[in-house]
């Protein structure tokens, strides 16, 4: 049943657990907010006196910025988890202080009138920041993805929690009064305590490690704070803004409508039911109503978020509003009334606390990000403050007794008529706002588009995108075409057809994106074909895969189709043969045949197609000729054989994959992980096998890829005691630097170090691996970085952490002894470095033991220097190592560029560069000199500097194969280089960033040189 259950809800293992732990948070604190609301709004209405709501409402707007600045205050002083944990326990003291007096008051048998304003304020104070610390909990303790899938559930939680206080209430409040009511609510908020604290223990003090030592320094202020701009800048923006002053009128006359609904019912509520007893049971009998309702809604509210989008679901809120009010002015003074009235507050309250406020975060969406909570945090406290203002003053029409409660209802249908006005005005400016955004924010737009108009194919707002599609701004008509496809209406094509002629092909592509062929005719189809012979390669694919959904037109779109397996792109072919299969075009299934085997055969791009295409669609006939291409020496077909043989779930290669991992590059190693999910439960006995292998790279990708498959009882059961012997497991490899260094070797000695850094790392990280299953993954990365932190404050933090048993305690302590051993080094007797240098022989790491065999064979030579001509890969790799482009890389990454880079002698004078002349590689210099030059205006050649050992040059050129701006010539005697194709470095750069970096700072010192020249010349 729960396995359904979550089937059903999309939910993961580590949601279900981090459930168990945060779900009694939201059900007890649900319950404890709605009995601490009922509670005092029925103590202050009949003790006070309901008419007087509306003074204490403007009382709070008043004091609620006072309240925020408070509490700003105390979160800057604290760190966040005692802050959140400070809140709570203020919270639960607020109501156990009030429980105790408003019980003595009854033992006592006595009454002070004035206390309940007190009572309303403070108790009102804990409503609001329960619901705050909530919904802050829930989104600071799980990962963005996570709090998408959790928050329904969590929503579910608390209105649960709301049905049974308000079942509750209406039971005792009958039975012991409103005092009893209101004291069981610090008591529930205990028992939500216990799992908050525990809560926040186990997903956030992690998180806040390097927090808690920032707020530690008195007055340190952190250098990523940015100044904040005024208040009065964004008063400025603001009412410049249609948009924003839109989004702040809804913001800020939705909530007045709602304290005028608020304020009808309980002054109708109260005048029905003169005791207090009966006022509670009935307040709490709505509240049950209410949460029952709120539940329901949830069901379909994602649903209904999708399809109307936020501006119609706003629109159809305020809609709700108008009618709710118009029926509550209808039957108000008639039988009717208090079922109207109650009915209307309680949809009222559900919308817009639990619908509305949601939509609200849309609008700020289309701000600049460096500036959008400025702009959402103002509109924010303005319409707050605004709206219980405009809803209190109004109410207090009632209160003075310049008019009666049915026609101020009928003020609340104007107010709520000009609601109606305001969101149908705002719905045009949405497009308008994103446009004028586009610039900015292109990349998200269309999902913002998407979530402000929905799905409603008859949207006037969707209609009004055609009128984008002539924008001079590309941008602007992409965001115009996604949005249209998004809609998937035929009734575009037309206007869209008129778009084949775009220039740009990016619009090209996306018009096609956009189009929907679902009843189209032959004469559409052959518009749409001629976008087949377009020269940009991924216009013609998007083109053949827009075509094949005309099912309707089979036969048609197989002849256009079939044609381009003869293309000249693999993509296209690719797309081709997809198309072909997705039509079940069985005629053409051998041509599709020739075409997967042209593909596979060609190699270099077009086996890597042609591996995307066999994993596409599944065709297990072709496995052994891609398990053939795992061996080819181009690393992009290798990683697309991986991803097929995964797609294909062709277990028998797993051996081979495990083995290629150590002399992977981290592209392949990735695509290798992701083919070992990918082949499911069937890879398990192999994955089982390779946990036991002594190699820590094969032994890490095992177990990451076992740490995906299993669940968490059988990753306890079957993997974390093989992960512990493992990691405990004694080793001699830190023996090996410390002997080099003893031996003089210094170059050795880094390179065997940072080889032993490597191997532990693998451990380490085939350890954390494990554990995110165990624990929140944001946890275990935040964790992760504290344990390589430079404060040994921050690292010691992190140690504790673990210490204290996190996720598993075995394999807890288990990493937490790894990580002491690399943190202390224990130093290792040096009486024998020899020995221990012909220990290395034989141990399992090829680098290691090579680096052994390297420096036994240079003491026989007692030398250093090499005799032979050219380097061993050994020499390679320790020459690239002191490279400062490649310092950072690891050993295995040294060695993959030492295999593909090729050691090459120029004599004296020979021109490794010429002015004008294109070149294909970069150089790096191993021996001797190279002089750069260049000529003036009038002739002239002239030095620009001369590079030496270590430095490379042609790099630019190498990487876009333009003509060489600068001349490099050989000087002084033979240089001995290094190279790297230009294919190799831009896969290089690709691969590892910090190489294009440091390429670019070498260019840019090259262009000083020039400049400097160019200044010493005029």
């Amino acid at each position: 049943m729960q396995g359904s259950l979550t089937r059903w809800m999309g939910l993961r293992t580590e949601d279900i657990r981090k459930l168990w732990m945060m779900l009694p948070i939201f059900y007890f604190s649900g319950i404890a907010e709605s009995l601490n609301y009922t509670a005092f709004m029925a103590l202050f209405n009949q003790r006070f006196g309901v008419q007087y709501l509306p003074y204490i409402y403007i009382v709070e707007a008043a004091i609620m910025p006072l309240e925020g600045w408070l509490l700003a205050k105390l979160a800057n002083r604290l760190p966040k988890a005692k802050m959140m944990t400070t809140l709570y326990l203020i919270m639960i003291g607020l109501l156990l202080l009030n429980g105790a007096v408003l019980l003595g008051f009854k033992l006592g048998g006595i009454d002070f009138r004035y206390y309940y304003p007190i009572l309303f304020l403070s108790s009102n104070f804990v409503v609001r920041q329960l619901t705050l610390l909530l919904w802050s909990t829930a989104f600071d303790l799980c990962p963005t993805q996570q709090a998408k899938r959790l928050m329904p559930v969590f929503i579910a939680s608390t209105t649960t929690g709301g049905i049974t206080a308000g079942l509750i209430a209406h039971q005792i409040g009958k039975l012991l009064g409103t005092e009893a009511v209101y004291a069981l609510a610090p008591v529930l908020m205990v028992f939500g305590f216990i799992f908050f604290r525990k809560a926040l223990a186990r997903y956030l003090v992690p998180l806040t490690l390097k927090e808690d030592k920032r707020l530690k320094a008195q007055g340190d202020l952190s250098p990523s704070e940015e100044k904040q701009q005024p208040a009065g800048y964004y008063v400025k923006h603001i009412l410049r803004s249609p948009f924003l002053l839109c989004a702040i009128a809804l913001m800020t006359l939705m909530p007045a409508i709602y304290f005028m609904i608020e304020y009808q019912y309980f002054t109708v509520a109260e005048s029905k039911f003169p005791q207090e007893g009966d006022l509670t049971s009935f307040y709490g009998l709505i509240t049950a109503i209410q949460f029952t309702i709120c539940l329901l809604l949830q069901t379909v509210s994602t649903r209904l978020m999708n399809w109307l989008g936020a501006s119609n679901m706003l629109l159809a809120i305020t809609v709700i509003f108008l009618g709710g009010f118009g029926l509550t002015a209808l039957f108000l003074n008639q039988s009717l009334g208090l079922v109207m009235v109650s009915g209307s507050y309680a949809i009222f309250y559900i919308l817009l606390y639990y619908i509305a406020e949601p939509c609200y975060q849309l609008f700020f969406k289309m701000m600049p990000i460096g500036r959008r909570d400025g702009y959402r945090y103002f509109a924010q406290g303005v319409a707050a403050s605004g709206g219980i203002l405009i809803g209190s003053l109004l109410s207090l029409l009632h209160s003075f007794g310049l008019i009666q409660l049915s026609p101020l209802a009928w003020v609340g249908v104007v107010v709520a008529a000009i609601l109606v006005v305001v969101a149908w005005f705002g719905r045009n400016l949405y497009i308008r706002e994103l446009v004028k955004s586009v610039q900015s924010l292109h990349a998200d737009l269309s999902d913002i588009a998407g979530s402000f108009i929905g799905g409603i194919r008859s949207s006037k707002a969707l209609s009004s995108m055609l009128g984008y599609l002539k924008h001079p701004n590309d941008y602007v008509r992409e965001l115009a075409l996604e949005v249209i496809g998004k809609a998937k209406d035929s009734a575009f094509l037309p206007q869209l057809i008129g778009m084949i002629g775009e220039e740009s092909s990016r619009i090209r592509i996306a018009v096609l994106r956009a189009m929907n062929l679902q009843g189209a005719t032959i004469q559409d189809l052959v518009q749409v074909a001629s976008f087949l012979e377009d020269e940009d390669p991924e216009v013609r694919a998007e083109s053949v895969k827009l075509i094949s959904k005309a099912t309707h037109l089979k036969s048609q779109s197989h002849f256009f189709i079939r044609v381009k397996l003869l293309d000249n792109h693999p993509k296209v072919v690719h797309e081709g043969v997809k198309a072909l299969y997705a039509l079940e075009s069985e005629e053409s299934y051998q041509a599709c045949d020739e075409a997967i085997i042209k593909m596979l055969d060609n190699g270099g791009e077009w086996a890597v197609y042609g591996c995307h295409t066999v994993a596409d669609l599944k065709l297990d006939s072709y496995s052994a000729w891609v398990l053939s291409l795992l061996d080819d020496h181009r690393p992009a077909v290798k990683v697309a054989a991986a991803h097929c043989i995964g797609k294909l779930q062709q277990v028998d290669a797993i051996p081979h994959l495990l083995s290629m991992v150590p002399l992977a590059d981290q592209e392949l190693r990735k695509a290798i992980l992701e083919a070992f999910i990918d082949m499911g439960a069937k890879a398990l006995p192999a994955l089982l096998n390779g946990v036991n292998h002594v190699n820590p790279f094969i032994w890490n990708s095992a177990v990451t890829a076992l740490a995906e498959l299993l669940d968490e009882s059988k990753l306890r059961s079957e993997l974390v005691d093989r992960c512990v012997s493992r990691m405990l497991a004694s080793t001699q490899e830190r023996a090996l630097p410390a002997a080099l260094q003893e031996l003089g070797m210094q170059g050795l000695a880094e390179l065997a170090n940072q080889r032993c850094g490597e191997l532990h790392n693998a451990l380490v990280g085939g350890a954390w691996a494990v554990m995110t299953k165990f624990v929140d993954e944001r946890v275990v990365t935040t964790l992760r970085e504290a344990t390589q932190d430079e404060s040994d404050e921050v690292r010691d933090n992190a140690l504790e952490v673990l210490a204290e048993g996190l996720g598993d305690r075995r394999l807890a302590l288990a990493l937490l002894e790894l990580l002491k051993k690399e943190t202390v080094r224990s130093s290792v007797a040096m009486t024998e470095p020899l020995l221990i240098l012909q220990e290395a022989k034989i141990w399992s790491d090829d680098w290691l033991r090579d680096i052994a065999v390297y420096a036994l064979s240079s003491l026989e030579r007692a030398v250093m220097k090499e005799d032979r001509k050219f380097l061993t890969m050994l020499d390679k790799v320790i020459f690239l190592k002191q490279v400062s482009l490649f310092a950072d890389l690891s050993v295995d990454e040294l060695g993959l560029i030492a295999g593909i880079a090729t050691e090459e002698v120029h004599e004296d004078l020979t021109y490794l560069l010429r002015r004008g002349e294109r070149n294909a590689a970069m150089y790096l210099i191993i021996e001797g000199n190279v002089e750069l030059s260049n000529e003036t205006g009038i002739g002239e050649t002239v030095t620009i500097g001369v590079l030496g050992p270590k430095q490379a040059l042609g790099e630019t050129t190498a990487l876009d194969g333009s003509p060489s701006s600068i001349t490099a010539q050989a000087i002084f005697d033979e240089v001995r280089v290094l190279t790297l194709q230009g294919e190799s470095l831009s896969r290089l750069v690709r691969l590892y960033p910090e190489i294009g970096i440091g390429l670019l700072h070498a260019s840019s010192a090259r262009v000083r040189l020039l400049e400097n020249m160019l200044l010493k010349m005029a």
